[in-house]
């Protein structure tokens, strides 16, 4: 398996320490960075050019959304994860639209973490919470064109969306519908060019906005 390249961006130096404890007792995950603020952030994102930033959203001398966005511009696939202490901070909003892939409450179980990198790694946001559905039901009303005309899609198609919306992963979808990954994957391709629709974060928006999964 490819070593994953991580960088941390937090403020608080028992954060980073126990971030750093458990990155480094995971074989495949490799810690190349500690950022203490938003500036610092920026720098060694260009510099190092990590797979995953893990990127809290209050640090001193620029803030995290602000990272984000100075990151995004710079480098477009750069894939970040959320650092919170509270899951209903208007700021989470702002930091998935500014770019960021999912999130991760500082008070997460280590496995939950450990899923959520291995999830935006592969290109798949993690979106598994609640929470995190309502607040991508909010980005909804920003989807897309109303005019594109969709290609109906099977009730095997819906199924695997639902399970997309949920953040499940490819093979995590395939364990709950007894298929193989390699099926899960190409159903999923398949969705986003009926859709019309680039990722699969836009197809969770998609099926929030339609109805196709609860939010409430």
């Amino acid at each position: 398996m490819d070593e994953i390249t991580i960088l941390i961006a937090d403020d608080h130096p028992i954060v980073r320490e126990g971030l750093r404890t458990l990155l480094s007792s995971q074989r495949g995950l490799k810690l190349v960075g500690e950022a203490v603020d938003g500036i610092e952030a920026v720098s060694m994102a260009q510099s190092l050019k990590p797979d995953i930033i893990l990127m809290d959203l209050v640090m001193p001398r620029k803030d995290g959304i602000q990272a984000i966005r100075e990151i995004k511009k710079t480098t477009p696939g750069a894939r970040i994860l959320i650092l919170t202490s509270f899951a209903e901070d208007d700021r989470v909003l702002s930091a998935f639209k500014a770019g960021a892939k999912g999130y991760v409450l500082k008070d997460s179980l280590p496995q939950e973490l450990l899923k959520a990198i291995q999830n935006v790694y592969r290109g798949e946001p993690s979106l598994s919470s609640p929470v995190t559905l309502k607040l991508l039901h909010e980005l909804s009303g920003e989807l897309g064109n109303e005019d594109v005309i969709e290609e109906e899609l099977t009730e095997r198609e819906i199924e695997v969306l639902k399970l997309v919306a949920q953040g499940l992963s490819n093979q995590e979808i395939a364990d709950q519908l007894s298929l193989s990954e390699w099926t899960i994957r190409s159903r999923v391709s398949t969705i986003l060019e009926k859709l019309q629709l680039t990722n699969r974060t836009q197809a969770a928006l998609y099926a929030i906005k339609k109805g196709i999964v609860d939010v409430s």
